[in-house]
């Protein structure tokens, strides 16, 4: 089973940058379609990013243009936001699942996530 690792969050100004990574242990990310969802208290989590296995990626509408997954290596997912704004704030998970998808109810490992907060 893969156990997931965010790291990179941080408090930043909006129009700043940051990059989140995610890192893998006990099994290859190769095998999974790997993304990244974020949420805030009394929020559904929200679908970010995919990479499928092939490199393919998809963003939501409210990140496109401003945000890159890419994977690095077999073992680590990146997530790199520029000109970040006050509504990017929420914590960011790493994901895992079998298939491509964008609902959090088919996602089969998660980590902890990663605090992002934008200041206005």
């Amino acid at each position: 089973q893969v156990q997931l690792v965010e790291s990179g969050g941080g408090l930043v100004q909006a129009g700043d940058s940051l990059r989140l990574s995610c890192t893998a242990s006990g099994q290859t990310l190769n095998w999974y379609f790997m993304s990244w969802f974020r949420q805030v208290p009394g929020n559904e989590r929200e679908f970010v990013a995919i990479a499928s296995i092939a490199g393919d990626q998809y963003y939501a509408d409210a990140v496109k243009g401003r945000f890159t997954i890419s994977r690095d290596g077999a073992d680590t997912l990146n997530l790199q936001m520029d000109s970040l704004k006050s509504e990017d704030t929420g914590t960011y998970f790493c994901a895992a699942s079998d298939g491509y998808t964008m609902k959090p109810s088919d996602i089969a490992h998660w980590g902890h996530g990663t605090q992002v907060t934008v200041s206005a």
